[in-house]
């Protein structure tokens, strides 16, 4: 089964993050930027010579870089981001969950709303898969109800309906060509 209609929003609207983030880092890619890295606290005043300086009580430093080192992270949460939206309107469950986890999984803590939302969708998936629905009261009634069932030795409803299974077929007879002789049996 595809997604359904709340899937399918949340899906473009997840969509929809990865392209604004991808205009967040489109700017990178036309200009040398200053980024700052962070060490860790800094019990004693650090070293000039590494190039930290002692900002409140984190060392940081500050360096230059080249446009070409945005454009890999650039173009993945581009064709990512662009391949959830394309699941989305295609309804595809599974595009959808993969690309939003290695998107989530490639960003790191910026990518926790993909992960959440492939995760969401597993889940779903799993649910819809054992008990034909998704949601998790239908889900919940449903395996209540199964489970009754169970301990009252007694088939679930929908099997009933679901497994009218045809009168058995006849058994085809032996081919005499490949079908070889049974011994005959003695008498003792």
């Amino acid at each position: 089964m595809g997604l359904d209609n709340v899937e399918r929003g949340i899906s473009l609207f997840a969509g929809a993050i990865a392209m604004v983030l991808a205009v967040v880092v489109a700017p990178h890619l036309f200009k040398n930027t200053m980024v700052t890295d962070t060490a860790k606290p800094a019990t004693t005043k650090p070293r000039r010579s590494d190039g930290y300086l002692l900002v409140v009580s984190l060392c940081e430093k500050s360096h230059l870089t080249h446009p070409s080192a945005w454009l890999p992270q650039f173009l993945e949460i581009l064709i990512i981001g662009g391949a959830i939206i394309l699941f989305a309107f295609l309804r595809k469950r599974v595009g959808v969950i993969t690309a939003s986890l290695l998107l989530g999984l490639a960003l790191g803590t910026v990518g926790l709303p993909f992960l959440f939302c492939g995760g969401w969708l597993v889940i779903r998936a799993l649910r819809l898969q054992r008990t034909g629905d998704a949601s998790f009261v239908g889900s919940t009634r449903k395996t209540r109800e199964m489970s009754r069932a169970k301990r009252e030795g007694r088939p679930p409803r929908e099997s009933k309906k679901k497994d009218a299974a045809p009168p058995s077929l006849p058994r085809p007879a032996e081919s005499k060509r490949y079908t070889p002789k049974k011994p005959t049996r003695r008498r003792s």
